[in-house]
């Protein structure tokens, strides 16, 4: 086993850190350990984790962890209001000059934009938007450029509606932008990278745990509060479990079905971000969050 101080101690207290993993694998524990033995300000790079609505749905850190250490960039965005990957990366760059960041999360393309780099694509405007939220899958990918088509997961709604709207605003594809990436703002040689890789049982168990506590510390009463607000397709809504809690809510599920649906939505969510990391993370050091003690 190896305990959490011990990892913290063993980073250079002068370069960012970043920490990756899958929903409930432990990032946030990690990094409040690395600020308290290092010193430094844990910042969220997650994105549903912005939202002030959410606080337990999301796992955010608790007051109690907020007051342990500075934290920055969690739940600061209204609902109503446009966030993107691109206003992540703005909103971090400046966090970059001061206090050593601990960066932490789960949104795998948040750290790409980091260490990558960012196309700088247009604003998609309201109306394009609302002409492809009513169009099928099938169709948006039918009308996706070939170079764009060849580079994404076609069964992720969120990124083929995406390429479909830049590819509609600009007549470019979003592969075509993509090429003209600027240089990142933090390069991964500058920075100490750290990626949770769990054994997947292991993972599925301690979600199941995590989402029982989640009921008992107010989940229900979250999803309660946004149901007057509810638009299941804004990006806002995507939390995991919420649209299980709005169903009970609702009256169409009990909350046994619900709580059921919600854990199951949670570990395939964690399934693909495990995808995402071994795709793209090769260069980060692993560590197994089971061998972690506090």
């Amino acid at each position: 086993m190896i305990a959490l101080p011990q990892i913290a101690r063993g980073l250079d207290p002068a370069r960012p850190v970043l920490i990756a993993g899958p929903t409930a694998s432990g990032k946030s524990a990690l990094a409040l350990a690395v600020a308290e033995a290092g010193g430094g300000v844990v910042v969220n790079a997650d994105a549903l984790q912005v939202y002030a609505d959410w606080r337990v749905l999301t796992a955010r850190p608790s007051p109690e962890e907020e007051a342990r250490a500075p934290h920055a960039l969690y739940g600061h965005v209204a609902r109503e209001a446009e966030w993107s990957v691109g206003h992540w990366l703005r909103a971090v760059a400046p966090l970059l000059g001061g206090a050593r960041p601990i960066i932490t999360g789960g949104t795998g393309l948040y750290f790409a934009a980091l260490t990558d780099g960012l196309a700088e694509i247009p604003a998609t405007p309201p109306a394009i938007r609302a002409e492809a939220d009513a169009i099928p899958l099938p169709d948006l990918v039918e009308g996706l450029d070939a170079a764009s088509a060849a580079r994404i997961d076609l069964n992720n709604r969120a990124r083929v509606q995406r390429a479909w709207e830049v590819l509609r605003a600009t007549g470019r594809g979003i592969a075509d932008w993509q090429a003209d990436t600027p240089a990142p703002l933090l390069p991964l040689a500058h920075a100490q990278p750290i990626v949770l890789r769990p054994d997947p049982a292991w993972l599925n168990a301690r979600i199941a745990r995590r989402f029982d506590a989640m009921l008992k510390e107010g989940a229900l009463e979250e999803a309660r509060a946004a149901l007057p607000h509810w638009q299941p397709s804004a990006p806002w809504a995507r939390a995991i479990g919420a649209p299980e809690l709005v169903a009970h809510l609702r009256g169409e599920m009990d909350l046994p079905t619900a709580r059921e649906a919600a854990i199951i939505a949670s570990r395939q969510y964690a399934k693909r971000q495990r995808s995402w990391f071994r795709s793209r993370m090769g260069g980060w050091r692993d560590v197994d969050p089971a061998e972690l003690t506090g």
